[in-house]
């Protein structure tokens, strides 16, 4: 029976093999100074040892600027280099493709909940088309977990309160281990599962066979209906509470002058502590729902926020492309 032991995951991601490149020439530079250093320990004791009781000590060398600037210069250009690839790696890492296909994680113990834009739910597996970004938005409903897949090269803290974000970019079909990384409680180490990488027609076959509930934002609707916010947000603004139609993405007034982008983290904040940001011109009247809406009910909510926003968007982008001439 043959058994392989690799000693490095797959490179699954387009992403994999810059973060090995850089993992690699770490340990390249580290391995040839450890090796130069005990070389040259050794060398010089057995050199410039002291041969007996009565031999004079040497004088010590007041010369060598030339060799001081060397062994400063070089350092400190490894050091550049290191940094400069670094840095510049990291911040691919951190800006997600505008046109990644966006996939919700709720993290709790000792289990992974995945939503897709479309609807489908998932449990301790994603299924993604193969050679299309995809943008995880993470949060957590206990402690503080960690989204790792050794395959992709990424890895990302999961926060309870608050949203995290990573992206791939798968580039084999495959199955590929997905583990959380963080000390979660006594189950960490069943909190494990699968993503998919499929074939962009079986992924879409795949897609179809949902269940039906609708996607998230029309989840979020009934749910916005059903906890009766429309009683005071009202879409032309002479409700109780301010319109939510075009808020997302756009810049809020707040009592004292101050102004917040209106992001996941400022929805999911409004609906959550009220109180903490009341909008120029209104009461702080709004109850909290703490502890009455789960953490995907906080995303389906969101996303139906979004949507107005998007549909606000199609008769202005219209208007642009006539008035261009297009």
């Amino acid at each position: 029976m043959k058994i392989s032991l690799p000693l490095f995951p797959e490179q699954a991601s387009s992403l994999a093999s810059q973060v090995d490149a850089l993992y690699f020439f770490l340990i390249g530079i580290s391995v040839f100074f450890s090796l130069l250093i005990a070389g040259l320990v050794i060398v010089f004791a057995v050199k410039y040892r002291r041969r007996s009781d009565t031999e004079p000590a040497p004088a010590p060398a007041r010369e060598g600027v030339a060799l001081e600037i060397v062994w400063s210069v070089i350092p400190l250009g490894i050091s550049m280099i290191i940094f400069v690839w670094g840095a510049s790696l990291y911040f691919k890492i951190e800006r997600p493709p505008d046109d990644a296909l966006e996939v919700y994680v709720v993290a709790k113990q000792w289990m992974w909940e995945l939503q897709h834009m479309e609807g489908q739910r998932e449990i301790n597996e994603l299924h993604i088309p193969l050679g299309r970004s995809v943008r995880l938005k993470m949060t957590s409903e206990d402690v503080v977990h960690s989204f790792f897949v050794p395959a992709f090269r990424t890895k990302q803290d999961v926060l309870p309160g608050r949203y995290t974000t990573t992206w791939f970019h798968p580039v084999k079909v495959g199955k590929y281990h997905l583990f959380c990384s963080q000390y979660c409680g006594t189950k960490h180490s069943a909190m494990i599962g699968w993503v998919y990488v499929m074939d962009p027609p079986e992924y879409q076959a795949w897609l179809g066979g949902g269940a039906g509930e609708g996607s998230l934002a029309e989840r979020g609707d009934k749910l916005f209906h059903d906890l009766a916010c429309a009683n005071c947000h009202h879409p032309d603004g002479s409700g109780r509470g301010p319109s939510l139609e075009g808020l997302y993405g756009t810049a809020v007034e707040l009592e004292g002058g101050a102004k917040v982008t209106a992001d996941d983290d400022y929805i999911r904040e409004s609906i959550l502590s009220p109180q903490a940001k009341i909008v120029k011109g209104y009461q702080p009247i709004m109850p909290t729902f703490q502890g009455l809406v789960t953490e995907d009910q906080l995303l389906q909510l969101i996303e139906y926020v979004k949507s107005t926003s998007k549909k606000n968007e199609k008769p202005a982008t219209k208007a642009a492309g006539k008035k261009a001439g297009r």
